[in-house]
């Protein structure tokens, strides 16, 4: 038998490495982290890797959702057009109620109900959540205008709103611990309870649920609910950020979301997919625009960078369910 040369067990390394759960997202991490070192002098300070993860908020407080979502075998594409349709209502109704609470209160709320209204077209009427879900993203692009034909601005004078986007808690920005929160609250529910459990079962194997007395749809209306509570949360730092409703805010945003997921590790054909892995994704992607940025390119790359990893994230899935699921 022919001993193992040093190049064979270097490719046996990196094999492990790349098909471990992580391994590949911690890899492009460190090589982002250390070659934007070398390349952008201001890019590793504290300043900047707090602006990276003030960036990353928005996108892992709905990207949690959608990992719920995509682990269940189904899909939201309106998260951008409600993204921007919510953020239009949180600021319409501060202007009007003078209430923060009841701003954010009306954007959850709404947020939560076009999640409401893509699981009953997915779950009852059984229409395919993907085409489903494009359809209410056009409604919403379209309703938003019918609701507002500009963007909605600021009319009240409450000073502490603007400040749930650039505020600070112990010196960490609020919008980063909203998406800390949302982040540890999904990974614990997917990981220590029975009903992550069957969130994962949902999408692997339905009938299994069935016979365990569990509805799969009860499941999956849930997961629906979240992601556009979890959209609406969303929508409530945007506003403050942009101190507007904007309606075209969220162009492109569902792209980014389902892009980081998929890269993340969760299957677009549901059963597989972890909350850490979809930080790890977002944070990669965040970190590229980052280098953008730094790097002083073409902007216009920060668009065209989330289609790449939406096919590279989609060739991955299949290698990894592997040609019997082609």
């Amino acid at each position: 038998m022919r001993d193992l040369t040093d190049d064979d067990r270097s490719g046996a390394l990196l094999r492990r490495v790349f098909n471990s759960e992580y391994g590949f997202l911690v890899v492009v991490l460190t090589l982002l982290v250390v070659g934007l070192s070398l390349a952008a002098t201001n890019f590793l300070t504290p300043s900047n890797a707090v602006a990276i993860l003030h960036q990353s908020s928005l996108v892992l407080i709905v990207a949690v959702g959608m990992t719920f979502l995509l682990i269940t075998a189904e899909v939201d594409i309106s998260v951008g057009a409600n993204l921007a349709f919510a953020s239009c209502v949180v600021m319409d109704v501060i202007n009007q109620t003078n209430s923060v609470a009841l701003g954010a209160l009306a954007g959850i709320a709404f947020g939560a109900g076009v999640g409401l209204i893509n699981a009953f077209v997915t779950l009852v009427l059984k229409v395919n959540s993907l085409i489903g879900t494009i359809a209410m993203m056009m409604a919403l692009q379209g309703g938003v205008y019918l609701y507002t034909r500009e963007a909605v601005q600021n009319h009240h004078q409450i000073e502490i709103f603007p400040k749930i986007a650039t505020g600070f808690i112990l010196g960490i920005p609020v919008p980063v611990v909203f998406a800390a929160v949302v982040a540890l609250a999904g990974w614990f529910y997917l990981a220590r309870t029975r009903g992550g459990r069957l969130v994962f079962a949902s999408g692997a194997n339905e009938a299994a649920v069935r016979l365990s007395g569990y509805s799969p749809a009860r499941v999956k209306f849930g997961a629906f609910v979240m992601t556009g509570a979890l959209v609406g949360l969303a929508a409530v730092i945007l506003a403050s950020l942009l101190n507007a409703g904007q309606p075209t805010a969220g162009t492109g945003f569902e792209l980014t979301v389902i892009a980081a997921v998929l890269l993340g590790g969760t299957s677009l054909m549901g059963g597989r997919g972890t909350i850490l892995g979809t930080v790890l994704a977002v944070l990669i992607l965040k970190i590229i625009d980052n280098g953008i940025i730094m790097l002083r390119w073409n902007q216009d790359l920060q668009i065209i960078v989330p289609g790449l990893v939406l096919i590279l994230a989609l060739y991955m899935d299949q290698k990894k369910r592997g040609p019997a699921h082609g």
